[in-house]
């Protein structure tokens, strides 16, 4: 039952006719799994704890970065360089002491996921990467869970609702990962501050409704928030029947795909005046850090290409890794012959 505490708290909650204190209970008893403790994962953790989810799960390997805090509201400037998980499970359980957060200081991986999700009711997808939200896909299937779906770009964000009773899947949506040439970074393009908190929300939002029991789940639609034109399309879809997910395997679309050999920092600062460094982020990014060398943005490579005729021992930098990737395939296509490095995870693995 509820306690004295918990009916003053959820006060509000149980005077709503379509909550009352039997919902409230639901909450209670409720478990969740968020994956992803960036600009989704916070407003969701935030609005469950304080609805009451009895117990919830965070997983995530990543560290504060000065950059996320313009849009990860949990954190502030003193828990630069912390784990993610831990810092939310402190803030979550300074928020709700009466509740459960149990902080996964990991990855999702393919030998993980499934079992993390047997122990949850419901799975939220706040990761930033189409790899994460694939395998989320695909182990929520096997496991027999509810995802909800969160995704952000620029002033643009999508939630939905898979495998909910059954239902349509991220895959039927979109069956494969593009290359991973079409698949932009945050770091690369950007994001309103703003914008995942309004879609986490959202997807908080579709967590109390499945929990209680209310309302139209968006399970077969999509909805599209536009922020710059204040506008939601809800798209409908569905569910492919012919599609079978049988088993669980990692999906690998990462910088690691493009030919070309990886350094660590480590290695290259042994041996720095062996190398060129080669910065492709862009102007702005370069401005607020960078480790010197040449600077030939991504997306002016093909048209500059030559400047690096005579350069050899190149080392290819960027934020994560990735663009550096595309770009090493650029010159590779171009300078067949070049010994072409790129940095191993980008200045993500540098302390600067």
């Amino acid at each position: 039952m509820l306690t004295k505490k918990e009916k003053q708290r959820y006060l509000r909650h149980i005077l709503l006719k379509e909550i009352g204190e039997v919902g409230q209970l639901k909450l209670k008893k409720a478990r969740v799994l968020v994956i992803g403790a960036g600009g989704l994962g916070c407003p969701v953790l935030q609005y469950l704890t304080a609805a009451g989810v009895g117990k919830i799960g965070v997983i995530d390997d990543d560290v504060v970065d000065s950059s996320n805090l313009h849009r990860q509201i949990l954190f502030s400037e003193k828990n630069i360089g912390e784990p993610k998980v831990i810092t939310a499970k402190n803030r979550l359980q300074e928020m709700n002491s009466s509740i459960e957060i149990e902080a996964y200081n990991e990855r999702l991986t393919a030998k993980n996921a499934v079992d993390l999700f047997f122990l949850y009711d419901i799975i939220v997808e706040g990761s930033d990467n189409f790899t994460t939200k694939y395998l989320a896909n695909d182990a929520a299937v096997l496991a027999g869970k509810p995802l909800v779906f969160g995704s952000i770009f620029k002033f643009e964000g999508q939630v939905s609702v898979f495998n909910y009773r059954n239902g349509p899947t991220y895959r039927c949506l979109f069956p494969e990962p593009g290359s991973v040439e079409e698949m932009p970074s945050c770091s690369e393009v950007g994001v309103l501050g703003i914008l995942p908190g309004i879609v986490g929300n959202l997807q908080a939002n579709e967590v109390l409704k499945m929990v209680l029991g209310i309302g139209n789940v968006l399970s077969g639609k999509l909805l599209i928030f536009d922020s710059l034109e204040m506008q939601i399309r809800i798209l409908p879809f569905s569910k492919n029947s012919g599609l079978r997910i049988t088993r669980l395997k990692e999906i690998t679309f990462s910088c690691e795909t493009i030919p070309g050999d990886s350094i660590s920092y480590q290695e290259y600062l042994e041996s720095s005046s062996s190398f060129t460094l080669l910065d492709v982020r862009n102007p702005e990014e370069r401005n607020s850090f960078n480790l010197g060398g040449l600077h030939i943005p991504l997306s002016e490579l093909r048209n500059r290409s030559e400047e690096l005729a005579s350069e050899d021992n190149l080392v290819v930098y960027c934020a994560s890794g990735l663009r550096s990737s595309r770009a090493i395939s650029e010159l590779k296509n171009k300078f067949s012959d070049k010994k072409i490095y790129n940095l191993e995870g980008g200045l993500k693995n540098v302390k600067n």
